[in-house]
């Protein structure tokens, strides 16, 4: 007989940021490789209904799922880290929670009784994890606790985790994940925040089975002790977690902990099966062992917030570019340069020669564009790799229409309406939405298929006539356009399957060694056991490249 699900739940104290998602999501990659079936949720304790209508400088990236959904970056990690396809079942927000429990009213599901925020907002809670629970037939389901416990925000959140264990208390289990800091004139590692943190986790009626503790340096034994007085938890069941300089070996680091034998003893399972890391860590040990680099400049707008860069805006990115380096037996070098740098001084331009590769990512609006433009037109005329993802296509498209085709005022409906030359216009189905003012969840997203043309740098790379790459986007290659472009050398590799959108375009490698934009994300397909064939592509060009300069 099966045993019944087993519910671990990752909560934040003292500060955010800290690396919940990454405990999460090792806490998920350590069961799985025990031989587990393991799903993973994010509750995000923020009103909007999803992640899609946020700034990245505010929240970092929106990651898409294959649904659609528009979900928390964290949503990345355990899909990353899992190697698996999650669904919108697996995320959550209060105002996702709040929306359909007054939907459940308005339609009488709840029978005429008063509807009250407890207990039917925990219930929704419970009913959505439970949900996930059943379509991936999980044995464990591990669920990260946006934001620090305390907060006014989580309250509700708790209390759905404190109720879940009602009846089956050896189901559900608690790791609280907080931060130990070190203040540099006292020297001294302070575990007081930590304990205020558990407490208000007290007042929720839950006790942390295990602390993570997150801090500069490794947990000594003295602190440990501290911990386990003040904590009413056992010594052993403090896991240090010291900062590190790749998340991809704190699963390993937990195992060397006896987090997963700690947990699998909580869970009365001995489930010993499975890799047990072994693949996972050969790959975070090519992380420290590669020597050889490859230099890549990512362009974009979105790495300014205040006085500091926030390159979380482009995670997914980052993850795929690094996955494909370390396959190449290469160390990526990244370096973040913001295209309205380029507006300011044309002369910027010239320093793009020292990259072996250049990579435009995803965004919206009009800011820094004409900074983009130009650094597409210095990677075609320089032969220099260049790879671009959703606007780094569009913005190709318009650089090649106004110096190849000769149309100066080319541009795209979002950046200027009024042009008389619009190779970028919106996508039929999204006029309407637009002017509605229906900007939720409401673009083209999620896993859409495409047909490759033989012959050309995407076939190469896929090795497939046929894909699946997820979307975000509401405008696309004016088909009004297409054969001029065609006409004056761009080769479109990828449609839709109808053939009435532009997938992929990129120049005949006979005329530039990689010059290849997608209207798609395949940043979102990337894992650190299976890099994305097109990131790969880019970065093998890109080698090709270091080797000959």
């Amino acid at each position: 007989m099966k045993k019944s699900p087993q519910y671990i739940f990752v909560v934040g104290g003292v500060i955010s940021g800290v690396g919940k998602g990454i405990t999460t999501s090792s806490i998920a990659k350590i069961l799985a490789d025990r031989g587990l079936t393991v799903t993973a949720i994010k509750i995000d304790p923020y009103v909007n209904v999803d992640a899609g209508t946020m700034n990245p400088t505010e929240h970092g990236e929106v990651f898409v799922l294959h649904d659609g959904d528009e979900t928390d970056q964290d949503m990345g990690n355990y899909e990353r880290f899992l190697n698996t396809t999650l669904s919108r079942d697996n995320y959550m927000t209060t105002g996702r929670v709040y929306q359909s429990v007054i939907d459940q009213e308005r339609s009488l599901k709840f029978k005429g009784k008063c509807v009250q925020v407890v207990p039917h907002i925990p219930m929704e809670v419970i009913a959505r994890i439970k949900r996930a629970q059943e379509k991936a037939n999980a044995d464990v389901v591990v669920i990260e606790v946006g934001g620090t416990v305390g907060e006014y925000e989580n309250i509700l959140f708790l209390e759905a985790a404190r109720m879940l264990a009602i009846g089956t208390p050896k189901s559900v289990h608690y790791v609280m994940v907080s931060y130990l800091p070190i203040p540099s004139k006292v020297g001294e590692m302070k575990t007081k925040p930590t304990q205020h943190a558990v407490r208000a986790l007290n007042a929720s009626g839950i006790q942390p089975n295990i602390i993570i503790a997150r801090s500069e340096k490794p947990l000594d034994e003295k602190r440990k002790e501290k911990l386990s007085f003040f904590c009413n938890i056992s010594a052993d069941r403090i896991i240090s977690a010291p900062d590190i300089d790749s998340v991809y070996d704190v699963p390993i680091n937990f195992e060397k902990e006896g987090l997963g034998d700690l947990l699998l003893a909580d869970m009365g399972m001995k489930r010993t099966g499975g890799e047990r890391l072994k693949g996972w860590s050969a790959f975070a040990k090519k992380v420290h062992t590669v020597k050889k680099e490859v230099r890549i400049a990512v362009v974009g707008k979105y790495f300014d917030t205040g006085k500091f860069v926030l390159t979380d805006s482009y995670l997914s990115v980052i993850e795929a570019i690094k996955y494909s380096a370390y396959q190449e037996g290469r160390k990526p070098v990244l370096e973040w340069l913001s295209a309205e740098s380029f507006e300011k001084d044309s002369k910027q331009l010239k320093k793009l020669s020292k990259y072996d590769g250049i990579l435009i990512p995803g965004g919206f609006g009009t800011r820094g564009i004409a900074g983009k433009l130009a650094v597409i037109k210095y990677a075609r005329e320089h032969k220099i790799p260049y790879f671009g993802l959703c606007y780094g296509m569009q913005l190709l498209v318009i650089e090649y229409a106004r110096s190849v085709l000769g149309l100066k005022d080319a541009s795209s409906r979002e950046i200027d309406p009024k042009s008389s030359n619009l190779v970028i216009d919106t996508i039929p189905e999204q006029v309407q939405k637009l002017a509605d003012g229906n900007y939720g969840n409401s673009m083209r997203l999620g896993e859409w298929r495409a047909k490759l043309t033989k012959g050309t740098i995407a076939y190469d790379a896929y090795k497939s006539s046929t894909i699946t790459e997820r979307h975000r986007h509401r405008y696309e290659v004016n088909p009004e356009y297409v054969d001029q472009l065609k006409e004056k050398g761009l080769i479109f590799s990828g449609t839709s399957m109808d053939g009435s959108l532009m997938e992929i375009a990129e120049l005949p490698k006979k005329a530039h060694p990689f010059f290849l934009a997608v209207q798609f994300h395949p940043e979102f397909l990337a894992r650190p056991l299976s890099p994305h064939k097109l990131f790969t592509a880019f970065v093998k060009a890109c080698v090709k490249k270091s080797k000959n300069t």
